[in-house]
């Protein structure tokens, strides 16, 4: 591979220098700079290498994608770590490259220290970079090792950050600040991606939007414990990296061991939407990605919670089938002693007490309507009050031998320990073997605190988080059929690697449809509707006691992976009647919305919202003008459709049942003009000029369907 290569994909460039035998450095991340001679990557690579004044040491200071002291820099270190107090600075001399079409395998070692070095840098087809480091410990005592972090660059004009915060019930809620020198650092460390994990960290340049301004991003594609960081030193260097965060003593490589890092991944665009459009194209483009219809779930939860009764839930199967859905979840408290939930978890045998004759009678009756059967299952954790914990107390995460402080009446089975590993893989590959089992509903209820291994003593995420991607791919390997949503408490478990073995995430437990349209908005930042569970929720929301039509909340569980969470039972004939309609929607839109591009308008109005998705050929697209609240101006003016093709015509039309709010015509006694018969407009003309939106109270949506003619 040359010293200076140049990788492009999706309109991306990246040009890595792996000139004088040190670790690669990045030229230049971003848009595609056409075809360049060997001769024209040279001079580029030249002409990026600072002024060599003012650095710490003398001459030039290059910051690889694993920074080092022994260059010269001074902000955070690529690797922190030592053996016995020594060796806490690498100087690593790359040994061999191999040049793959997707990027580069680089291999070095630093013999003074005693540790080897692999890195992999790649753009993907998307346009996503990604890169990976594994840690190898060749000398002849333990390395402790206490970080590996991976950077990305960004360009001074990367002026202000974005990223995440959250709650239970309030997920990856956004937030700005100016990019400005120092050091953001959003660490997580609850054991899991967590409610209020950075998700995405974006720089880009001032005031960027949706549809505007360049950005750069990086996601830290780990399910445990983890750091991410936007760092601008005053020697211009600016940067994005990420890592694991590591706890005291956690990873500590013995003679000839390794550590592997999580990936990272890195996006560019020109507004958000081009940055979450990489990710979904990446993930689409998986051989495990889903390929089947993504079919309208009913859960339990809300509707029936720990009251299982056979003729209840056949009841409730009933009313499910017959507004068309086509996969039925029973939720917690099926097993053991578990009528509520601070008890019997961990004890997963099928409840002889509300289940005398098994799950069959209900298993047959639900695939006897020609729907799937799915169970909820929490393996991770277990309750005090339970067979498992009172025969093993052993295997619960503890630090020495003081339990930690208990949360939803639950500590954490320590997966990492081989005995409770074989235990929860015997008894979730039996119940898989003896029910007709086609979904898992795999939940995650707790932080992990103080989470040791009691056999080593020592500090347990990383071990846990391991054991838990080896559980479920093993679980993949006996049950290829069988497919994995993974909820944690809501959406507390949402990344890339926690997706490449789970079919769908849940998105909050929160379904208020004001509050979803938030959630689900940022969630499909990163990943795309079809992994996005998306349910209607009763009339008033069990979260926030809010009450919305049903128009709103179907509306809103239509982008995403459609579900129900009701008690369909007690729902009146009309609703059911609408609710049937918008399943028919959803299962004539989701070749669309599962395969489109989505996009969001940049309305200069809060209380006006306009996103959707178009068909990846442009030949077909819906959208959802949504009102979240009051606003100030009266009627609302245009909306603009984004993302159109803009040399083809469309037709713009309402689309039912979204055209009509609280099942009303909502024309306020006079019509809006283009509103009956709809228009026929260019795309470039919908995406500048837009149409007028119709007045809809607050927390109200309608659908407008476009069609190309």
């Amino acid at each position: 591979m040359a010293d200076v290569t140049h990788l492009r994909a999706a309109g991306v460039s990246l040009v890595l220098d792996l000139s004088g035998g040190t670790l690669p450095r990045v030229r230049y991340w971003g848009a595609d700079l056409g075809d360049l001679s060997p001769v024209e990557l040279e001079a580029l690579a030249v002409a990026q290498v600072p002024h060599p004044i003012g650095f710490s040491v003398d001459g030039t200071v290059d910051v690889a994608v694993l920074p080092e002291q022994s260059a010269g820099w001074l902000g955070t270190p690529g690797i922190v770590g030592n053996r016995a107090g020594r060796d806490f600075s690498t100087a690593f001399r790359v040994v061999s490259v191999d040049g793959r079409a997707d990027g580069p395998v680089v291999r070095a070692v630093d013999e003074a220290a005693g540790l080897a070095l692999e890195l992999v840098v790649e753009l993907t087809p998307a346009g996503l970079v990604r890169q990976r480091a594994v840690l190898t410990n060749t000398g002849g005592t333990p390395f402790a090792v206490d970080a590996v972090n991976l950077v990305l660059p960004v360009p001074a004009e990367a002026v202000e950050l974005l990223d995440f915060t959250g709650r239970w019930a309030r997920e990856r809620s956004p937030q700005r600040t100016a990019f400005t020198q120092g050091l953001r650092v959003r660490e997580n460390r609850t054991g899991r991606t967590g409610y209020d994990s950075a998700y995405l960290l974006a720089a880009g340049t001032a005031g960027f939007g949706n549809r505007s301004g360049e950005i750069r991003a990086v996601h830290t594609a780990w399910s445990g414990n983890h750091r991410t960081f936007a760092e601008r030193t005053y020697h211009s260097v600016s940067l994005l990296g990420s890592g694991e965060l590591l706890l005291s003593g956690e990873v500590v490589l013995e003679p000839g061991g390794s550590y592997t890092s999580p990936w990272q991944y890195g996006s560019w665009g020109i507004g958000l939407d081009e940055v979450s459009a990489r990710f979904h194209r990446h993930l689409r483009s998986r051989p495990s990605h889903p390929a089947t219809p993504r079919p309208v779930v009913v859960n339990t939860w809300e509707a029936v919670y720990f009251d299982h009764d056979l003729a209840r839930l056949k009841a409730l199967a009933d009313a499910a089938a017959s507004v068309g859905a086509e996969r039925f979840v029973l939720d917690d408290g099926w097993f053991g002693s578990r009528r509520d939930d601070a008890r019997g978890l961990g004890d997963w045998y099928v409840s002889d007490e509300v289940w005398p004759d098994g799950l069959g009678p209900l298993t047959d009756h639900v695939t006897g309507l020609g729907m799937q059967f799915g169970i909820w299952v929490e393996p991770e954790m277990v309750n005090p009050d339970s067979d498992l914990a009172r025969a093993h107390p052993d295997w619960i995460m503890a630090a020495g031998d003081r339990l930690p402080r208990p949360a939803r009446s639950q500590q954490v089975l320590d997966l990492a320990r081989p005995e409770a590993y074989e235990y929860v893989l015997e008894r979730l590959d039996d119940l898989l073997t003896t029910y007709p089992v086609s979904y898992l509903k795999w939940d995650h209820n707790r932080d992990l605190v103080e989470a040791g291994h009691r056999v080593t003593g020592r500090a347990g995420v990383h071990g846990q988080t391991l054991a838990v991607y080896r559980l479920l791919d093993e679980l993949r390997r006996r049950h290829p059929g069988v497919e994995v949503e993974s909820c944690s408490s809501g959406g507390g478990r949402v990344d890339l690697e926690i997706l490449e073995r789970t079919d769908r995430v849940w998105v909050s437990d929160c379904i208020d449809a004001l509050e979803r349209q938030v959630v689900q908005r940022w969630t499909n930042a990163l990943v795309p509707l079809e992994l996005m569970g998306t349910h209607v929720g009763s009339g008033t929301s069990h979260t926030t006691h809010r009450r919305h039509p049903l128009d709103f909340r179907a509306g809103t569980a239509l982008f995403g992976h459609f579900g129900i969470e009701w008690d369909l039972t007690a729902a009146s004939p009309e609703d059911l009647g609408r609710l049937r309609e918008w399943v028919a929607l959803y299962k004539e839109l989701r070749p669309l919305l599962h395969t489109g591009v989505a996009v969001h308008g940049d309305h200069p109005d809060p209380a006006v919202e306009v996103h959707g998705v178009v068909a990846e050929d442009g030949s077909d697209a819906v959208f959802a003008v949504v009102s979240p609240t009051t606003s100030a101006s009266y009627p609302p003016g245009a909306v603009r459709l984004p993302g159109l093709s803009p040399d083809r015509r469309y037709h713009v039309r309402p689309l039912p049942p979204g055209d009509r709010p609280d099942g009303n015509a909502y024309d306020w006694g006079v019509a809006l003009p283009w509103w009956s018969a709809g228009v026929v407009l260019p795309g470039r003309v919908l995406g500048a000029a837009g149409v007028q939106a119709p007045v809809l109270y607050p927390e109200r949506l309608v659908l407008l369907r476009v069609t190309a003619v």
